[in-house]
């Protein structure tokens, strides 16, 4: 059980940070400096954990085993944090916007998981999106 729930605790605290520090990005500060300076601490953390976890000598042949997923992963996090940051410029309430956001993931999700993975679409499914949508309709006219 702990370890399922372990990485669940990781994303749910994480992304409260996350949303936090986005939040709380000065509004005169570039964005992208300000994202500059975070991948550049992002990545000597990483690779600080990547040497504890791998040693040196297999350094070199953990890192050949990397393929294109890692390049559109780094676009993707760009995207999602420069999102983040000017949704909460533009006004978005961090008690809102991003319940909204993984919402309309969540949906999109179910999608993604049938056309690329071959998951199957139940009828919980079904009704969960369009529970999801009352919900998002509830919000929005509160």
């Amino acid at each position: 059980m702990w370890e399922m729930l372990w990485p669940f605790l990781v994303v749910v605290i994480s992304s409260t940070f996350y949303n936090i520090c986005a939040k709380s990005t000065p509004s005169n500060v570039n964005a992208f400096g300000a994202l500059m300076i975070t991948y550049f601490t992002a990545t000597l953390l990483t690779g600080i954990i990547f040497l504890a976890i791998v040693k040196p000598e297999n350094a070199v042949a953990e890192l050949s085993k990397i393929n294109w997923t890692s390049f559109l992963f780094a676009v993707a996090i760009v995207g999602l944090e420069v999102g983040y940051i000017f949704m909460y410029r533009a006004g978005w309430n961090v008690s809102s916007g991003p319940l909204i956001a993984n919402i309309c993931i969540a949906i999109s999700l179910i999608f993604v998981g049938a056309i690329l993975f071959s998951e199957n679409i139940s009828i919980k499914q079904v009704l969960g999106i369009f529970v999801c949508i009352i919900g998002l309709v509830l919000i929005n006219i509160g």
